[in-house]
């Protein structure tokens, strides 16, 4: 799996750069004048950096699981090894890593409150690998829109006011492969 790429990243403001990441997908960048976004229900997203290198990143999985196969970075596993190894390949030191965790909400009934799960992984995860979380926003039953300055570790989210179904259909309906393109949420 690679890092998710979009088409032209969308213009925000001030020069800034959104790189919409999907599911299953995960971005690394120091770049200071780029933004991570998505879109979380159920899924998490993690935003992990390294603050004196001024590189970060944000995946997106949808479970908690190890499970394997052509799909295994929707995988909170998979996707927080491919997220670290890529802060590591780029100079990243695991001793600094600084992590903020958002989603697992229970936004659409009958799902089996896989946003419970998929939080009590990512914590567990961070713990067990000794990686500091300095914030998190997880559960509820609101969708929430998220974006991530990797460079410098500020991250803003908006708790959005639709219950779910929407949220849930545009989970469905994404696909690592294909590009988010040019939206701005803001």
């Amino acid at each position: 799996m690679t890092q998710a790429m979009q088409r032209q990243p969308a213009a925000d403001y001030a020069g800034v750069r959104t790189v919409h990441v999907v599911q299953g997908q995960y971005r690394v960048t120091a770049d200071p004048d780029e933004v991570l976004s998505t879109v979380l229900g159920s899924c998490v997203a993690c935003c992990l950096r390294d603050p004196v290198a001024g590189i970060g990143g944000m995946n997106h999985f949808i479970l908690p699981g190890d499970e394997g196969g052509p799909d295994s970075v929707k995988y909170g596993l998979n996707a927080m090894e491919l997220l670290i190894n890529a802060l590591l390949q780029r100079g990243a030191l695991r001793s600094r890593f600084e992590a903020k965790l958002f989603g697992g909400a229970n936004v659409v009934q009958g799902l089996g409150n896989i946003g419970a799960k998929n939080s009590s992984f990512a914590v567990r995860f961070l713990e067990s690998e000794g990686i500091r979380c300095v914030g998190q926003s997880l559960g509820g039953n609101r969708a929430r829109r998220v974006k991530f300055w990797p460079a410098t570790g500020r991250a803003i989210q908006m708790l959005l006011q639709d219950p779910g179904n929407a949220i849930f259909r545009s989970e469905q309906t994404q696909r690592p492969a294909v590009p988010a393109g040019d939206v701005d949420f803001f």
